[in-house]
């Protein structure tokens, strides 16, 4: 497995397939939102609860059919499993599902897209082999230039920005970006699998019962919206445990170098079906900004 995993071809592709899973998370929840009648924090965060219990559900399950066991983990193992639940899922998402509530599909997209940049300076401090460079500090101030101009409007940054909206993204991304690099630390104990799986039941678990002390509710199942609610939970499925491989067998960096495509296929997707306006100048020129910096952090 390990040499699978290490082979450029198939990295790539994997990495692909993560960051448009990933990308278009931004349309679902939007829909979802609609389609669920999604109103107040505590909806938002019961609702990102469900989703991911239900994908640490269908992640237990699969990796129970694939290693034909009940997969375990070591005592020893249980607090750090747990704490990489809390910060890759119930951190990050309690941020991001409240943040784009507050924000447009597009723009979440590829503020979301600056935790590679995050991922390179949490890594400076924990992982001695993955140091910044001047080539690595050039990226990130274009990348976070992008992030810049995706806020600028005609009221500049009073009316394009705001905490609730943006900065709770801008948070989400940096939650994402140090869970990458504690998710690498963390790889040895046990397997991709294993470590996904329970991290998403703990830290779903936990997006639940605040969604529910806050007061959230989440109704509207129907057919089209059970199909969207399954389609949601299964792309994390898919995305994290992939990527978890992925980051246990190579170098932070080398797969970071793909989150450009992220906010590609958030920006294509949220225009395709949310019907936003994505193609103006100041999002092209962000998305660049946002791509050209990632890239050149990962050469």
């Amino acid at each position: 497995m390990e040499e699978f995993y290490k082979n450029t071809k198939v990295r790539c592709i994997l990495a692909l397939v993560c960051c448009a899973l990933w990308g278009s998370a931004f349309p679902c929840v939007k829909t979802g939102y609609e389609w669920f009648h999604i109103e107040g924090a505590g909806s938002q965060v019961l609702f990102a609860g469900y989703r991911f219990f239900m994908a640490g559900v269908f992640t237990f399950l699969l990796s129970c059919v694939l290693e034909r066991r009940i997969i375990t983990m070591k005592r020893a193992s249980i607090p750090y499993v747990f704490g990489q639940g809390l910060l890759q899922t119930t951190v990050q998402y309690v941020c991001f599902y409240i943040g784009l509530a507050h924000t447009t599909g597009a723009k979440g997209s590829v503020i979301n897209a600056s935790n590679a940049f995050f991922t390179i300076l949490v890594a400076h401090f924990l992982l001695k082999s993955e140091r910044i460079t001047w080539k690595k500090a050039l990226g990130c101030l274009i990348g976070f230039a992008g992030v810049i101009v995706i806020n600028l409007a005609p009221g500049a940054w009073g009316s394009g920005f705001s905490l609730l909206g943006e900065g709770l993204v801008l948070l989400c991304a940096f939650a994402y970006g140090t869970s990458s690099v504690t998710l690498k630390m963390i790889s040895g104990r046990e397997t991709p699998a294993t470590i996904t799986a329970y991290q998403l039941l703990s830290g779903g678990a936990v997006l639940i019962a605040i969604g529910l002390a806050a007061g959230g509710s989440v109704h509207g199942f129907t057919v089209k919206s059970t199909i969207l609610f399954l389609y949601m939970a299964l792309l994390s499925t898919v995305a994290f445990t992939i990527w978890a491989e992925l980051v246990k067998y190579n170098p932070v960096g080398t797969v970071a170098i793909f989150g450009f495509s992220i906010p590609v296929f958030g920006v294509a997707l949220s225009a395709l079906f949310l019907h936003e306006n994505v193609w103006t100048i100041q999002n092209l020129a962000a998305l660049v900004l946002v791509s050209i910096g990632i890239l050149i952090v990962n050469c």
